[in-house]
């Protein structure tokens, strides 16, 4: 029998695209499993708490595949670290 399990980070590898006003767009998501899925679309982009799973970043609205999801940016907490942040998005662990 299985029972619901919660939400988790899942961090991500993301191809991003720069527009020349400095803006970030996600292009494609790398899932766990290895496959790239390509995003249709962004929605939306705008500081949010993952409520689902935790963390604070910014929460880009996507349509990945004709279906909308969320895929966040979580920000370094260093100032000019070289890594400036890195990208998850919420999925839900079950449990056997």
């Amino acid at each position: 029998m299985r029972t619901a399990g919660r939400n988790i980070k899942v961090y991500v590898p993301v191809e991003v695209r720069f527009t020349e006003e400095g803006k970030m767009l996600p292009e494609n998501i790398q899932w766990e499993d290895g496959r790239i899925y390509a995003i249709d679309r962004v929605l939306d982009v705008r500081p949010s708490a993952a409520m689902r799973a935790g963390g604070q970043g910014d929460r880009y609205t996507v349509r990945v595949m004709g279906r909308e999801t969320y895929l966040f940016f979580e920000h370094s907490l260093q100032y000019g670290d070289p890594m400036p942040g890195r990208w998850f998005v919420e999925r839900r662990e079950e449990n056997a």
